[in-house]
């Protein structure tokens, strides 16, 4: 005869759930990726007596792509260069930028309108793992391989910044498969990557796979990188460009444009369609030692706060967050959390 023990279901495996609760709301953000069909652009021209390289477009890869696609546009723009460099933007991008040039012995200024924390950059979730970047039909064989080299790249400087002091972190990851799998350029970001069976996860969905992931505070983040560029030199001036013809007063003779979904205007790409991303940020639970993408929506633990998200509004360029929608962001996870097999 069997015993009780031997007969039971398994235990189900336990995580702390997010508690998504109105109440506990202490900000709500908005930001629009600058996203393109046809991926981030990497370009250099002319512009007058100067040279110009393009770094933008990442969408919802800005962070995770910033080291990797930086150092493509040091590499186009610094080859044969002497002299001082301008980089024009100071987020994620702007900031990585900066820093390369700076590894690479130039000296460089940062000119933008707006400074951390008043960057696009400083909305946005912060995970290491690229997501709302492109649509495959609309990208060569090239750029695919310009992304890979760019993923790899950023992947190994995020690996070697971890710490309290960057606010770059390694987190246990579950989502949501769904049947998809991943080009290998992704998978190569997901280590320790497993597929859960029943009993092994408390989520409400069919297939679940866990992995670890890198995750940045992006306040912390942003701020070190500024500091790291003041510290070895750099200089931060605020300045607004409306015309390309502004930045052909500057001093510099090499111009490395990041300014994300300011380069539309700036320099009339139409391929670049905005897409608001909007975030509910709740207390801090310092319990929750996982993150998770369902179909729910995101949720990231940082010291700084929970980050629910989320939303890709494509073709909405209006930075404000709405309260509906923050509702319904709040609702979901709520949900989610509510239908775990087991919570603690």
């Amino acid at each position: 005869m069997a015993s009780a023990s031997a007969s039971a279901p398994p235990t189900p495996f336990c995580l702390p759930a997010v508690l998504a609760e109105e109440g506990r709301v202490i900000r709500t953000l908005a930001g629009i990726r600058p996203y393109r069909d046809a991926g981030f652009v990497v370009r250099e021209e002319t512009l007058g007596t100067k040279r110009l390289v393009h770094n933008y477009g990442h969408g919802g890869a800005g962070i995770t792509l910033s080291w990797g696609s930086s150092m493509l546009a040091t590499r186009a723009g610094l080859g044969g260069h002497s002299g001082p460099v301008a980089v024009i933007g100071s987020g994620a991008l702007g900031l990585t930028t900066a820093k390369l040039v700076q590894e690479a012995g130039f000296k460089v200024t940062i000119y933008a309108a707006d400074f951390p924390p008043d960057t696009t950059s400083n909305v946005s979730g912060g995970q290491i793992h690229p997501a709302s970047l492109f649509r495959d039909s609309a990208v060569s064989d090239s750029w695919i391989a310009q992304f890979a080299a760019a993923m790899d790249y950023s992947y190994r400087r995020f690996q070697i910044s971890v710490g309290e002091d960057t606010g770059v972190r390694w987190l246990t990851t579950y989502d949501e498969t769904r049947g998809r799998g991943l080009p290998e350029i992704e998978t190569r970001m997901m280590p320790a990557a497993r597929i859960l069976s029943e009993g092994e996860h408390p989520f409400p969905v069919e297939t679940v796979r866990e992995w670890r992931g890198m995750y940045v505070e992006t306040g912390r983040w942003l701020e070190h990188l500024m500091r790291e560029v003041a510290i070895a030199g750099g200089r931060m001036i605020r300045r607004r460009f409306d015309t390309p013809a502004d930045l052909a007063e500057l001093p510099e003779t090499l111009i490395i444009n990041c300014t994300g979904f300011g380069a539309r205007d700036l320099f009339g790409d139409q391929e670049m369609v905005g897409a608001r991303g909007q975030l509910a940020i709740l207390l801090p639970q310092p319990e929750l030692n996982y993150a998770y993408r369902m179909r729910a929506g995101y949720m990231f633990p940082r010291p700084d706060g929970v980050i629910l998200g989320g939303t890709f509004e494509r073709g909405v360029t209006d930075p404000t967050a709405q309260p509906e929608d923050i509702a319904r962001i709040l609702s979901a996870h709520r949900e989610l959390s509510s239908a775990f097999a087991c919570s603690t």
